[in-house]
């Protein structure tokens, strides 16, 4: 493509290197109208054969089993800083190395950020399996089970290889093959037939389902897995469920009727060191309800803290035959178990329970379930998988909390075969709601295949984010101390205790939960698809606000003490699920996080945005004087009066590696878009004293706005005039993009003028999007107008996909459809067919070499394109994912304040 350069003028606007764009949407259009089937070619190069499965869509991440990743990348650790980065970080360094040495060698916990022990990138991953807040286990797309997350929000990474599923077919009572269905070739199990060649399947993912295919080589045999989880937008009962379930089709080419038998193996535990503590025992079970049975083998796993106890269960039917085997060994060759099923394609089935395993031995069990499939004909078979863990405590001990499914399914802990049951005889409906859902988008012939994926397979982080959901006891007290009648909160607000408490990781690798900076753009996904959650957790982080803790401590990086927790001012999070989340608020302690300049402005821009899209007027009564009090906070911050708040000459905000002086175009945007929808609920609340405080404070900050960071093309990084000040921040519209959201951004509640939006968002995508990695990679957070990434920090040269998402979905608000689909797609391109980082998308990836913080929350921000395609202007088919009232003044229910 030309490059060309425009070259100073008497305007003084500031020179832009650009790249012209319009070949590359020429070319875009041309992919869209091709199919978009490139997507998937590099993956499933390896496939040979040329059948396609049972029921498979079209759309979703498809990848051969016998595919390789050639791009193999390495975490970022302290080696990757530069020179100058460490010496101006040498104190933060010093220091925490100090902590990590106390956190890890002397109190014998898990550090919230392990720098020295990061995750290595494992290119396995495929959809998890369960509901949200009740733990998951996740399978790999090769059918490993090889993520748990068990113990809420602490990860254990281990693929237990004696967990398969092993197919045996029979003709005229003689088993003609038996297979288990894993490309592995362990040093244990040696009795089993290992190594199926991965050529001849592949995986397919469009969570919360999941298929895998595998014709049978030389049998004229396909088997199609199925992998369902509750996962249903706008349900609060089963989508809380740790439940899953398997169906095999099976389709029979041949001219001769066969049997088939599937066997799963489940070993007690998940590849921890506890496997081996003893006490574990295992034991069959039959459960008639409603006229349905099922049977199965309960695995009790009865560790010190957080026991509980695995089902593996299939639904009795005329022609399906159920057996199992209670307890064997997973160690040695396990010929005998596999002679067991060859034999005549069934187990033993013996009664009564294992006998508890001794210290420094593994149990597990089998079931397996068989039935005809007539000649050029199909059957299916079912299998669930339940865990039962309904009583929790996080790691201080200090108190136990209550899953929200024990609401429906009790805390007794006896609940593994009821949730079976429920899970076998209800799944076609999960089905039913999941295809309703996601069928608009998908017949959606204007949307690209790669959206359709993203979209839906980005939502996985909802379940598997350490994700917990629990009941609100009946003795908490949420408001912080401040009761509604002294402009505070309920003591138990309505939604969560209907909803109960909701809360989910930074990531896998960020242990906080509700990183309240971060969940500003994973908010989306909650707000479209569960909004009583996304609303229950602003009522917990609004008590929070109001809520003090003025114990002193060290934080990391500019090395004083200061309180965990101020008064009026938003939490970072609420808590390390190795601590106690809730009572113990800001795990995070490099920055003090009170001085944030983004964390009250997100809170309103989210309280508006929530009411916007629910018209629930008893939360923006409730919030209003909560948003007063973060805004009172955050106008110190406004140092010289001018209407604008300043950045304090740190990292004082989300970017928190990268210094902002002065007014920024992030938090100089996020304040003034803040201002503004404060204008709109103080008419909304009949507020107009407030109304006419705003009103000025909008008028003169926007002012200062265009006059301190406006060059004529974009708003400079920060005004400090400093030598890298005039960067190009791919987030610098992220005001304008809650304001679009929320159904503002123009009249009478403008805060930025749309042909400097547009100029701005024409300027980041020429240069960190079209001038980076050749348009390949998504947009780089910052870059040079000369056209080169800014290296100033370690993270202005990096690419976060969560933000991408965002700054995708404001180009849609304002018209440039195909270049934020182009800046969106690829991310999705480079982490999930690239770097095979599928089902743990990162915080970060540098163009080369490195990525940082796998399975992250703000990925989820895709949802926010989605409401952008949904309210702006009409596409053909467009779909509707959520219901986005007009924004009218309630008539009742909201007084001044």
């Amino acid at each position: 493509m030309c490059l060309f350069y425009c070259h100073s003028n008497d305007t003084g606007q500031v020179p832009v290197r650009k790249k012209s764009s319009l070949s590359f949407l020429s070319d875009y259009r041309l992919n869209m109208e091709s199919g978009d089937n490139s997507s998937t070619a590099e993956l499933m190069s390896r496939y040979v054969s040329l059948e396609l499965g049972y029921g498979v869509p079209k759309d979703g991440w498809r990848i051969c089993l016998a595919h390789e990743f050639k791009e193999k990348r390495k975490p970022f650790q302290a080696k990757d800083v530069s020179l100058s980065n460490i010496v101006e970080h040498i104190g933060l360094g010093v220091r925490y190395l100090k902590w990590w040495y106390k956190k890890t060698q002397i109190e014998k916990k898990a550090p919230f950020i392990d720098m020295f022990r990061a995750i290595p990138l494992r290119q396995i991953y495929g959809a998890p399996l369960g509901g949200i807040g009740g733990g998951t286990i996740t399978r790999g797309w090769r059918g490993e089970f090889c993520r748990w997350q068990l113990n809420p929000g602490m990860y254990h990474y281990k693929t237990v290889i004696a967990n398969q599923f092993t197919v045996c077919l029979r003709r005229g009572g003689q088993t003609v093959y038996q297979q288990v269905l894993s490309v592995e070739r362990p040093p244990t199990l040696q009795g089993w037939n290992w190594g199926y060649c991965g050529e001849y399947a592949f995986y397919h993912a469009l969570y919360p389902r999941a298929w895998t295919v595998y014709p049978l080589p030389g049998q004229n045999v396909t088997l199609t897995c199925r992998q369902v989880s509750p996962v249903i937008p706008h349900d609060y009962q089963d989508s809380s469920l740790p439940v899953a379930v398997f169906v095999w089709d099976i389709e029979n080419k041949n001219d001769y009727p066969l049997d088939v038998s599937i066997m799963l193996t489940m070993v007690n535990g998940s590849g921890h060191k506890d496997d081996k503590s003893g006490g574990h025992w295992n034991e069959p079970f039959h459960l008639e309800k409603a006229g349905e049975s099922v049977s199965g083998v309960l695995l009790h796993h009865c560790t010190t803290v957080n026991p509980y106890t695995l089902c593996m269960a299939a639904r009795e039917q005329s022609d399906r035959e159920i057996s199992h085997q209670t307890a064997f060994s997973p160690k040695g060759t396990c010929g005998v178990l596999w002679g067991d099923l060859i034999a005549d394609g069934r187990l033993d089935s013996p009664t009564g329970s294992s006998p508890p395993t001794q210290k420094g031995e593994k149990v597990a069990a089998a079931l397996a379930v068989g039935c005809p499939v007539p000649a050029q004909g199909h059957n299916d078979l079912e299998f669930s998988l339940a865990w039962d863990m309904p009583n929790i405590t996080f790691g201080s001990r200090e108190r136990e909390h209550v899953r929200r499914y024990t609401r429906f399914f009790g805390t007794k802990a006896d609940a593994a075969p009821s949730l079976s049951h429920h899970a076998l005889t209800h799944y076609r409906l999960w089905e039913r709601s999941i295809e309703e859902w996601q069928r608009p988008i998908l017949q959606d012939s204007s949307l690209p295949s790669w959206y359709k994926s993203a979209l839906f397979n980005e939502l996985y982080f909802v379940v598997d984010g350490g994700t917990v959901w629990t009941e609100l006891p009946e003795d908490s007290d949420v408001s912080g101390g401040l009761r509604s009648e002294d402009g505070g909160l309920p003591a138990q607000p309505a939604i969560i205790k209907e909803y109960g408490r909701f809360a989910y990781l930074e990531g896998q690798e960020y242990r906080m939960y509700n990183t309240y900076d971060v969940h500003f753009y994973a908010s989306f996904a909650l707000i479209m698809l569960w909004p009583k959650l996304a609303l229950s957790l602003q009522y917990d982080i609004a008590g929070s606000v109001v809520s003090c803790d003025l114990t002193e401590r060290l934080h990391l990086m500019s090395g004083r003490n200061s309180p965990v927790k101020v008064k009026n001012v938003v939490p970072h999070d609420i808590g390390d699920p190795d601590d106690e989340p809730w009572q113990r608020v800001n795990a995070y302690l490099i920055h003090d996080t009170a001085d944030w300049k983004d964390l009250n402005l997100k809170f309103v821009l989210q309280v508006y945005r929530d009411f916007h899209l629910t018209q629930d007027t008893q939360y923006l009564q409730d919030m209003w004087p909560i948003c007063q009090a973060v805004m009172e906070s955050e106008m110190k911050f406004d140092t010289d009066g001018d209407g604008l708040i300043e950045n304090s000459g740190y990292a004082d905000q989300t970017y928190d590696g990268w210094t902002a002086t002065g007014p920024s175009a992030y938090c100089g945007g996020l304040w003034l878009a803040s201002v503004c929808v404060m204008c709109k609920m103080a008419r909304l609340v009949n507020n107009e004293a407030a109304f006419q405080r705003f009103r000025d404070i909008l008028d003169r900050g926007s002012a200062a706005f265009d006059k301190l960071l406006w060059n004529g093309q974009y708003y400079n990084y920060d005004s400090s005039g400093q030598d890298l000040s005039n960067s190009v921040m791919s987030d610098q519209c992220a005001g304008q993009w809650f304001l679009r959201a929320s159904g503002l951004g123009d009249g009478q509640f403008q805060a930025f003028p749309k042909e400097k939006i547009c100029s701005a968002l024409k300027s980041v995508f020429d240069l960190n999007v079209m001038s980076f990695a050749g348009g390949q990679m998504g947009a780089v957070n910052g870059m040079r107008p000369e056209g080169v990434p800014d290296h100033s920090s370690v993270q202005s040269d990096e690419v976060w996909i969560g933000v991408v998402y965002g700054l995708a979905a404001i180009m849609i608000h304002e018209g440039m459809l195909e270049e934020g689909l182009r800046t969106a797609e690829g991310c999705y391109r480079t982490v999930w067919e690239r770097l095979g980082m599928a089902f743990q998308t990162p915080e970060a990836y540098c163009e080369k070499g490195i990525y940082r913080s796998l399975a992250y929350m703000r990925p989820l921000s895709i949802w926010a394109m989605q409401l952008a395609l949904d309210t702006s202007q009409p596409r053909d088919q467009a779909p509707k994912t959520t219901t986005t009232p007009t924004d009218q003044t309630p008539k009742k229910g909201l007084s001044q304040n």
